[in-house]
């Protein structure tokens, strides 16, 4: 079997914060169908690596590469490569769930965008508040909106911060299985979690951040 390609490819990262360093000397290679799961005490560092994958932060030492090029976040290819969802999205205020999603797939290209965003929206359980302005949705449904976000777009690595958070048991469910659909369609993940149940599901690796050093 011919061994999957090389997605995501870390290279001895480090972040400090004035004399506080964060993440020293972390380092992760994520291939084609693979999950990563990052876990770890709160402050360990997990939402940093995620921020410094997508290039939302800069690393002080060391590279990211996705697909063997240099992840910056501003640039084209990186926009096209990675989907993340690692922070409160800000969404246009005049622009309606459904209107959003549209306009996503669209601008990336994807075909038959109109069927993509329908699939989605019901997935994500949406359908009924596809017409309403984000700013109406409740915390749990603009969470479903970000995470949709990212699923009608095309990708090659996905990066998700505790993307279970605000929702209920029925969605951390449906998160899990979909997440796992991804994965083994040959989607790249790495995502940061405190559930139990969705790293069972969907991590094919876990690794734990802060943890003692021998």
């Amino acid at each position: 079997m011919a061994r999957k390609s090389t997605v995501l490819k870390v290279s001895k990262l480090r972040r400090a914060y004035g004399p506080v360093t964060i993440v020293e000397d972390f380092s992760l290679e994520v291939r084609a169908g693979e999950a990563v799961a990052l876990t770890g005490r709160n402050g360990s560092g997990k939402s940093t690596v995620l921020r410094c994958l997508v290039g939302a932060d800069r690393p002080d030492e060391g590279t990211v590469e996705v697909c063997g090029h240099p992840v910056v976040e501003t640039s084209a290819r990186t926009r096209r490569d990675v989907a993340t969802v690692i922070d409160d999205l800000d969404f246009f205020p005049d622009l309606s769930v459904v209107e959003h999603l549209d306009l996503l797939a669209r601008a990336h290209g994807v075909p038959d965008a109109d069927g993509v965003v329908d699939e989605v929206l019901e997935q994500v359980q949406l359908v009924p508040q596809s017409g309403q302005l984000p700013g109406t949705l409740s915390s749990g449904q603009r969470r479903r909106l970000g995470l949709a976000t990212a699923f009608v777009r095309p990708r090659e690595l996905l990066v998700l911060d505790e993307p279970e958070a605000r929702l209920d048991v029925e969605g951390v469910t449906w998160l899990a299985n979909r997440l796992r659909a991804e994965r083994q369609d040959g989607l790249a993940i790495v995502f940061a979690s405190h559930e139990p149940s969705l790293v069972d599901t969907v991590a094919t690796r876990v690794v734990e951040l802060g943890a003692p050093r021998g």
